[in-house]
């Protein structure tokens, strides 16, 4: 397994966390997309990392499969595959893989860590909601612990029990107390810029050695913004 490439041969727009022959990790920026959309097909995590692998040589063979999104305003920790065999074993055994998340969400959370449960469907607009009849949603677990409070703001850790779409917007929204800068899901235009979502941690079960694999980013801006340096043994 290699270690970190050298940084002249990092990918421009991506911070590459860990790569070996048959995966690679690596922490999005908010504003990117990871795979393009029919509508949207722009610059994106799967087109940067298609470059990255073929070096520069369009006839190479190499390419990136995607094995889970983060949506587009959401920043933090991806796995992709280098290969499909390798993908389809990870999305397999997708629920074996610790999915942590940073957010900042409005108001004073009671109590102060609990688990919603839901099952969530899509309309035509695409927007997703939860609905009481279970034949038309999936259900959906998404884990919360406040960490910290500020400022009618509450700082969250969020073990994602499931991955669906919007599923953590959706569930904090509809509990009263949604992502801060969610245009979609929240009070439209609060001031805060940029939605306060991050990928922080991601463990999973390396899908050809079977070693157990953990990555773990820094705080993201939007939360030394508003609360300042917090100390690690808050956030494990």
């Amino acid at each position: 397994m290699t270690k970190h490439p050298a940084l002249k041969h990092q990918p421009r727009g991506l911070k590459v966390l860990y790569e070996d022959r048959d995966v690679i990790v690596v922490e999005k920026p908010s504003g990117l997309l990871t795979i393009g959309t029919d509508r949207d097909k722009l610059r994106t995590v799967h087109s940067i990392l298609n470059d990255y692998v073929r070096k520069g040589d369009p006839r190479s063979r190499n390419r990136i499969y995607i094995v889970h999104r983060l949506d587009r305003e959401t920043s933090g920790i991806l796995v992709l595959a280098k290969s499909e065999p390798v993908k389809l074993s990870l999305q397999e055994k997708w629920q074996e893989t610790d999915k942590r998340y940073l957010t900042v969400v409005h108001g004073i959370l009671e109590p102060k860590a609990g688990t919603i449960s839901s099952h969530l469907a899509e309309n035509s607009a695409f927007t997703v909601y939860s609905t009481p009849d279970a034949t038309l949603g999936k259900l959906s677990r998404t884990e919360y612990t406040v960490l910290k409070e500020a400022r009618g703001f509450t700082l969250l850790e969020i073990h994602l029990l499931t991955g669906r779409k919007h599923q953590i917007r959706v569930h904090l929204s509809e509990k009263g107390h949604p992502v801060a800068g969610d245009k979609r899901y929240g009070k439209g235009n609060d001031g805060f810029g940029t939605l306060a979502l991050h990928a922080r941690s991601l463990s999973f079960n390396h899908p050809v050695s079977g070693t157990r694999m953990s990555f773990e980013t820094g705080l993201p801006d939007f939360v030394t913004r508003l609360f300042g340096k917090i100390e690690n043994e808050r956030l494990s």
